[in-house]
Formats: structure tokens, C-alpha cells, sequence
């Protein structure tokens, strides 16, 4: 129609002025874009939109973590690398400010590190292999003390289901599953001996050009960005570092304690259980309980019932102390997570990467959540995380 329409005659531009006529598109390519337009401008049509935000948001989380869970041997111990860069790194800084070369600074560090986690290593090893033995007899003496407590029970269990489980557990102990086990773990052993590597070496140079490698990667930033990008880098390596230093001495002294407490005891294996307990309490929520179980297990089967709900009132007189008074005190703020969120971080990290996953994805969780808080400012998290109106209920 506008095609065979009278035009509003043009005003003749003034001299020395050039006249720009204004190309407009034609009527159906603007009903077009303004029905599209109408389209994705609705409710269901917002709705739609971050639909497929999400969806392309979680296809490349999920592609990541494909290739991280194939890759392994890599990922992982950059991971923990760079957990225990963030934790070592006071450390460094303070040799360093002591007038001792960066290098110098780094090897001490590092060294240290190295002898403590081989200590550790070598402690339990050595208890086991020196206590095995003990644990066995006793364990067997105590499956069949066991027998006769069942047998009071108010429901019924027949001799038969008790022989069977007895007999089941005997040949167990006194067959080579152990040795077996520990030969078929071969390709394991050698995957974390490379593994184990791969991590020294990675750690070493984020100790000693850690900053330098950031800065690096910043590169491509400027301005509001890249004060943004130190700033989020800034928070979550204080973030991991607290984290795991708080979680080191509350583990340390939940291992004392409950180690402490096992002695007086006399359960056998108080050395590994030790350290297990230490071990197991950098798995939040659920790791103390583990340790708990699993030493009044040994309790009973090795001394007696009565030792074992001794054994359990210790372990939960530890916690109650770790839970109400230290780690409110050496962990602050450092992880401000709901126990939802971290009980969904640890199955995620437990079932896509195993129990290594279980002790990495609660640091990791909290990092990024304090990442969200200081995104657009030192106090200013991210526009939707930010409280909007009052919250009570």
C-alpha cells in the first residue's frame, strides 16, 4: 500500500546541508519483528527465555564435568594443589617478609608439607600391620561373645543365622582377602603414586608464582573487571585457605580427644583410629559421625558392649564441644553455607569424583558462594543474591 501512497513532500535542505532520508523496513518485516518481539515478551515467553538460559548454562557445567571426571588424574590434583596452596600460602608470605628468597621460602614449605602428609601415611600403615593381628583374634572372640547378647533379643534370630553370619565373618578374617584385595589395588596404588606427583609438582609452582600466574590469566580484563576479577580471586583463595586451616585444627583436636579417650579405653588400633578420625572430619556433617561408628565398631567386637557405649559417649561429648564452642571460633565466617547445601555439595562431590570429591566439594561450594558475595563490591554481592526486602519468618 505505501508503495502507491502520496508522499509528504520533503522541505528542501538548507544550502551547504545534505538531506538523509531515513530507510524504514517495509510493513510485513515490521509486523514480523514486532509479533516475535510479543512473542518472547510475555510470561510464558520470559519463562522460555531463561529456560534455555539455564539449559545452555547447565550443558556447559555439564560438559566440564564430563571431561574433569575423564581426566582425573589431572584435575584432581590441581584441585588439591591449589586447596593447599591457598592454606600453606601465610606460610610462604611470612618466610618471604622474613628476608628469605622466594625459592627458599617455597621449598620450606613445600617440604614441610610433603614430610607431615608421608608422617601420617606412614603411622597408619605401620599400626595396622603391627596390630592386625590383635584385632583379628579379638574380633573373632568377639563375634562369638556376640552370639549369646542377640540371643535376648525380642525378636527371634536362629542359631543358624548366627552360625552363618559368625562363620561368614571367621573365614573372612582368617582368609587372604586382605592380601588379595591389596594386589588387585596394584593399578590403583600406581594411579595415586602418579597422582600424588602430579600434585607436589603442581603445588610447587603455585606456591612460588601463584600470583604471577594470576595475573597472567587476568590479562584479558581491564577497568571495573579486572578490579573485579582480583577482588573474586582475592576472596576465594582466603576462602579455601580458612577453610582448610580452621578444619585442620578442629580435626586435630577431635582426633586427640576421641584418641585420648580410646586408650583409656583400651581398644586396639587407637593409632589409625586416630588418625581416621582426623582424616574423616574434613567431610562436614557427616564425616565425625563416620569416625564415631566406626571406632565403637571396633569397641565392640574387640573389648566389649559396655566399652563401646563408653566409646560412644566420647565421641559425641567430642563433637558437642567442636560443634558448640571451637569451630564457631576458629572457622568465623569462613563457611557460611545452610547444611543443605553442603550435604548436597558432598553427595555431588561423592558421586561423580568419590570420597575425594566428598572432602573437595565444600571448600569449593563455599569459594564460590563467597566469589557471589564480593562480585560487585568488597561488601556487594551479586545483584541477585542480594537481599531485596525484609526476610522473617
Amino acid at each position: 500500500m505505501r508503495l502507491f501512497g502520496r508522499r509528504k513532500p520533503l522541505r528542501p535542505a538548507p544550502s551547504g546541508e545534505v538531506t538523509v532520508v531515513e530507510e524504514r523496513p517495509p510493513a510485513d518485516e515490521t509486523h514480523v519483528e514486532s509479533s516475535t518481539s510479543r512473542l518472547w515478551s510475555d510470561g510464558f515467553g520470559r519463562v522460555g527465555t531463561r529456560a534455555l538460559q539455564v539449559l545452555a548454562v547447565v550443558t556447559v557445567i555439564g560438559v566440564f564435568g564430563f571431561v574433569g571426571t575423564r581426566l582425573t588424574l589431572v584435575v584432581i590434583p590441581v584441585l588439591i594443589a591449589l586447596v593447599l596452596a591457598a592454606a600453606i600460602s601465610p606460610l610462604v608470605s611470612l618466610l618471604r617478609r622474613r628476608g628469605l628468597p622466594s625459592i627458599v621460602a617455597t621449598w620450606i614449605a613445600l617440604l614441610t608439607l610433603v614430610a607431615l602428609l608421608v608422617g601420617i601415611m606412614w603411622l597408619v600403615v605401620r599400626a595396622v600391620v603391627n596390630q592386625w593381628g590383635e584385632l583379628q583374634s579379638q574380633a573373632i572372640e568377639g563375634l562369638e561373645s556376640l552370639q549369646s547378647y542377640v540371643q535376648g533379643l525380642p525378636f527371634e534370630i536362629t542359631e543358624e543365622q548366627i552360625a552363618s553370619v559368625r562363620d561368614s565373618a571367621v573365614n573372612l578374617l582368617q582368609s587372604d582377602a586382605v592380601g588379595s584385595g591389596a594386589v588387585a589395588g596394584v593399578s590403583q596404588t600406581a594411579d595415586f603414586v602418579a597422582g600424588f606427583v602430579i600434585m607436589i609438582v603442581v603445588l610447587f609452582f603455585f606456591l612460588k608464582d601463584g600470583p604471577m600466574m594470576w595475573e597472567v590469566l587476568l590479562r584479558p580484563f581491564e577497568g571495573r573487571q579486572y578490579e573485579r576479577a582480583q577482588r573474586v580471586g582475592e576472596a576465594t583463595i582466603r576462602t579455601l585457605g580458612g577453610y582448610v586451616r580452621g578444619t585442620a585444627i578442629v580435626a586435630l583436636v577431635d582426633a586427640v580427644g576421641i584418641g585420648i579417650g580410646l586408650a583409656i579405653v583400651g581398644v586396639p588400633l587407637v593409632l589409625p583410629l586416630t588418625v581416621l578420625v582426623f582424616l574423616l572430619a574434613f567431610i562436614p556433617l557427616v564425616g565425625a559421625t563416620l569416625a564415631g561408628i566406626l571406632a565403637a565398631l571396633v569397641t565392640l567386637v574387640a573389648v566389649g558392649p559396655v566399652e563401646a557405649l563408653v566409646v560412644v559417649a566420647i565421641v559425641v561429648g567430642v563433637n558437642q564441644l567442636e560443634g558448640n564452642f571451637l569451630q564457631p571460633i576458629v572457622m568465623g565466617r569462613t563457611l557460611r553455607l545452610h547444611p543443605l547445601i553442603i550435604l548436597f555439595a558432598l553427595t555431588a562431590g561423592t558421586v561423580l569424583v568419590g570420597i575425594t570429591g566428598a572432602v573437595l566439594a565444600v571448600p569449593i561450594a563455599a569459594s564460590i558462594w563467597r566469589a557471589i558475595q564480593v562480585w560487585d563490591g568488597p561488601d556487594l554481592a551479586a545483584r541477585f543474591a542480594r537481599k531485596k526486602r525484609p526476610e522473617t519468618v
